[in-house]
């Protein structure tokens, strides 16, 4: 059932970072998602327990598919039914499946079957709560304190991936991936109560649309020409797909070949990654305190050209210090450029469309950019990193160009 709507000032009394209800909603997202790394950490030990290295890949990736190919339907679900009720059933059903492999696990060697169906059913509910997610902010804040709450949902994820990691390998340690898919479970459930403690904003459309007319393949439609037509987001979805296929290779499988290449081993592959949460964590608390940056359009253009050529520079690093230094950057610029370019999306799209402008962008960064990721591992296996990294970074640094180029992008400010 909907959300039921608990109307609230139109002005925030206070900055989101001192707003108990923005403070509810951000430890009911960080816990999520620690309890999704842990959960990672437990289906791939599962997973290589139960079969062979090539099965254990797939089972790591038979989520990929259905949260591609469902993401713009989720989209719409997270538009009809509102982001909360999505958010909170989605953690109650990954909640319900993790738990129940755990107890199978616990009670039997049921083999890799039930690991390749949770991780179909974790995609599948992934492809709803990740536009729910996203569109969630703007119901729980004033349109002003979107960036900032972008910069606390940054922080919210660097959390997570340094927390989450540790907490999935006690799990194992301590008790096999039973042990580790019930701490997961239990994380994901200390969500729900704290979500549903939650004061949502209504949030009228700007141009009195409905949020759900029509069959869910009309309002699909609808939500696509939407964003085709609007001034901002057409070239801001772009720049967003130009930027992701240009740094997800570099990112994902670059630093691992670079490493191995300059002979840096794994500790230099990690203190690599290591820089970049730095940069990206720096980043987030930036916007967290300052809450608002002028300029968005611009800064979000600048950052993604002066990442571009921080990340080609990368490659060419003589140095491990110099590659954490300039990796530090990149995750810097990065984490700028990402979070205004979120908030905008927040700001910018009408709530009706919501969902599924935020369904759009995920498919984007979630379905679309990681095919870059084998293209650019086959790729510096015949030309090396550097000549890669640098074709990787004029692909991103065209998102930071056409940001410029479309004059509506390039003046969009946040709402003061």
């Amino acid at each position: 059932m909907p959300a039921t709507l608990i109307p609230a000032p139109d002005v925030t009394p206070r900055p989101a970072h001192r707003d108990g209800n923005v403070l509810r909603w951000l430890a009911a997202y960080t816990s999520s998602m620690v309890g999704d790394s842990v959960y990672y950490i437990a289906l791939s030990w599962a997973a290589v327990q139960a079969g062979s290295p090539s099965q254990a890949g797939l089972v790591m990736a038979a989520g990929a598919l259905p949260r591609a190919v469902l993401m713009l339907g989720g989209g719409v679900i997270a538009d009809r039914l509102g982001p909360r009720s999505v958010v909170i059933g989605s953690d109650v059903v990954r909640c319900a499946a993790v738990l129940a492999v755990a107890a199978l696990l616990f009670l039997t060697s049921p083999g890799l079957w039930p690991l390749a169906v949770l991780a179909l059913v974790f995609g599948a509910v992934d492809a709803v709560f990740v536009p729910a997610v996203g569109a969630l902010p703007a119901r729980v804040t004033s349109r002003d304190q979107l960036a900032r709450v972008q910069g606390m949902r940054g922080l919210g994820i660097r959390f997570a991936s340094v927390v989450g990691g540790p907490l999935g390998g006690f799990g194992v340690a301590v008790g096999g991936s039973a042990a580790a898919f019930g701490l997961a479970g239990l994380l994901i459930a200390v969500s729900v109560p704290l979500l549903v403690s939650v004061r949502i904003r209504e949030v009228p459309a700007d141009d009195g649309t409905p949020g759900a007319q029509g069959t869910a393949w009309s309002e699909l439609t609808a939500g696509l020409r939407y964003i085709r037509g609007h001034r901002v987001l057409a070239p801001l979805m772009l720049a967003i797909a130009l930027g992701d296929l240009g740094f997800v290779g570099p990112l994902n499988v670059g630093l691992t070949l670079l490493a191995d290449e300059r002979g840096w081993g794994a500790a230099g592959m990690g203190w690599m990654l290591a820089g970049f949460g730095v940069g990206a964590g720096a980043a987030s608390l930036l916007l967290t305190v300052r809450g608002r940056l002028p300029h968005a359009g611009r800064v979000a253009a600048y950052t993604i050209i002066a990442g571009s050529v921080a990340i080609g520079a990368l490659a060419q690093a003589p140095s491990i210090a110099v590659a954490v230094g300039t990796a530090l950057l990149v995750g810097l610029l990065a984490g700028l450029s990402g979070a205004m370019c979120g908030a905008l999306l927040q700001t910018q799209a009408d709530p009706a469309y919501l969902g599924r402008v935020t369904a759009v962008a995920s498919l984007v960064s979630l379905g679309f950019a990681p095919l870059s990721m084998p293209l650019s591992a086959a790729a510096i296996g015949k030309w090396g990193t550097g000549p890669v990294f640098v074709v990787s970074a004029a692909v991103c640094g065209l998102g930071g160009v056409v940001a410029l180029c479309v004059r509506d992008l390039r003046r969009a400010e946040l709402p003061k």
